[in-house]
């Protein structure tokens, strides 16, 4: 399994499922959410509005697929990550299963590379260094259960996030 950390734009990174942090009601939002929509296009809400009006859209650590439109990959896995309440509330359990999810779903659809966010750090507050220490652990007890993807890329948006998912990706591997 080969697990990578970059810093740059999600939306420009080539792989077979990009995962967005999404609101619940996959409408589109700020941040990675509004970058996804915007440049994958329209087709990316008309799915959205799809799963909506199916199951009333995505509860907080779920993961839902769509086309990725105009974007550098196949699928756009939708994950709705916790809002930061002083971590009393299941916080990192719910982070963790929105990890965990994204990349189960992403498998079952015959991914073979999957990017990540950082999830929930953003208009959410999760506190960035916890919440990359979550991440990764997520994904490294998931590794295990798939089948199909063998790349994993963590993708940081900017140098404070990409110093904080390296420091603490160093640390793990150490333990």
């Amino acid at each position: 399994m080969n697990i990578e950390i970059v810093q740059g734009d999600i939306t420009t990174v080539s792989v077979d499922a990009i995962t967005n942090a999404a609101n619940s009601s996959l409408m589109g939002g700020s941040g990675v959410d509004g970058a996804i929509h915007k440049a994958g296009g329209d087709i990316i809400l008309q799915e959205c509005k799809a799963i909506r009006a199916r199951q009333g859209g995505c509860k907080t650590g779920e993961a839902v697929s769509t086309s990725a439109g105009h974007l550098p990959a196949q699928y756009v896995i939708h994950t709705v990550g916790p809002i930061w309440r002083g971590g009393e509330h299941k916080e990192p359990e719910l982070l963790a299963e929105c990890y965990r999810n994204s990349l189960l779903l992403a498998d079952s659809l015959g991914c073979h590379s999957i990017s990540l966010p950082s999830i929930s750090t953003g208009a959410y507050k999760y506190p960035k260094i916890p919440a990359a220490q979550v991440a990764i652990n997520a994904v490294k007890r998931t590794t295990s259960e798939l089948k199909n993807i063998n790349h994993i890329i963590f993708v940081c948006y900017d140098a404070e996030d990409y110093t904080i998912y390296q420091e603490v990706m160093r640390q793990l591997s150490q333990v």
